[in-house]
């Protein structure tokens, strides 16, 4: 007597739960959307003909060009100079921790527009800038009332600025490396410098840079503060001497801030491919590739 065929048993029917609570979100904010879009869009106090005669004037975009510049020249100094604080902070030598201490307490402690105005001032603060001997002969001499270097302080006010800030941000990225690393480095016959150089900062890096791309897009924004300096050269200067002139302050503002955005937008995409290129190996989740990589090593060391 033979068993019974099994009959296969039919498929199972999975039904996906329902959310309406998702679209009747999605209809409102589209609705909310809509109406703000229209309002906008019949609105005459927009002046959407001054904004798209404007949006690519040359002096605006010789603005963004400079405001740009100003942003990675700052962020440079701000980079540097926070890893050497961060540093310092992190050093044995109590003198080098305490004037890293102090440097952070000052400029964190005062608003970045103040001590723009103080940068603004600086001719006045230090007509010249004489190095030498007292009394003896002099090495360097600088005229500093009739220097024309408003951009120079811009870039040298917002990089101390921010470097109180990238110093702690290097700090915490520092802290995040396990101590067994620094052991082990100590224990290969590194000095102190050569286990942060070749140790440390590689493997803080993750930690660093996500916080620190969050700090570029806010110095590009900073840098519309440095009319204290006075620098007028910049997007939002650029713009403010045009709505000076025609009396139109709402669509070269919106200029502003449109070339703000699409700044900002390209500064986020290479944050991104930073942040995913520098977390390599953090999870342990494979990617599609090495999934099809794994599945070829194996196809060919199984034996046929």
């Amino acid at each position: 007597m033979s068993d019974p065929v099994a009959e296969p048993a039919e498929p199972i029917r999975a039904v996906p739960l329902r959310r309406p609570g998702r679209w009747i979100a999605a209809a409102v904010i589209l609705v909310l959307l809509g109406l703000f879009l229209y309002g906008a869009a019949t609105n005459d106090a927009y002046r959407w003909g001054t904004y798209g005669r404007y949006l690519f004037d040359t002096r605006i975009l010789a603005g963004a060009a400079i405001t740009l510049e100003l942003t990675v020249i700052a962020m440079a100094i701000a980079v540097a100079l926070g890893t050497v604080l961060a540093v310092m902070r992190l050093s044995p030598n109590p003198v080098l921790r305490a004037a890293a201490w102090v440097y952070l307490w000052i400029f964190r402690g005062t608003p970045v527009y103040v001590q723009l105005v103080f940068w603004g001032l600086f001719p006045s603060l230090y007509k010249q800038i004489v190095l030498g001997v007292p009394f003896g002969p002099q090495f360097f001499h600088l005229d500093v009332q009739n220097l024309q270097a408003a951009f120079a302080f811009a870039a040298i006010g917002l990089g101390l600025n921010e470097a109180a800030y990238m110093a702690e941000i290097v700090r915490a990225g520092i802290n995040s490396v396990g101590e067994g690393q620094r052991e082990a480095s100590i224990a290969l016959g590194m000095s102190w410098g050569q286990t942060m150089r070749r140790t440390v900062l590689p493997q803080a890096m993750r930690v660093i840079i996500p916080p620190t791309g969050n700090e570029l897009i806010g110095m590009l924004k900073t840098t519309s503060l440095v009319t204290a300096i006075p620098l007028t050269t910049d997007l939002f200067g650029r713009a403010r001497d045009i709505y000076g002139v025609n009396f139109q302050p709402i669509p070269l503002l919106m200029v502003t801030a449109t070339w703000y955005l699409a700044i900002t937008s390209v500064l986020m995409v290479g944050q991104y491919y930073l942040e995913r290129y520098y977390s390599r190996g953090v999870s342990r989740q494979l990617t599609a590739r090495q999934l099809r990589e794994l599945a070829a090593a194996r196809t060919a060391v199984t034996p046929k």
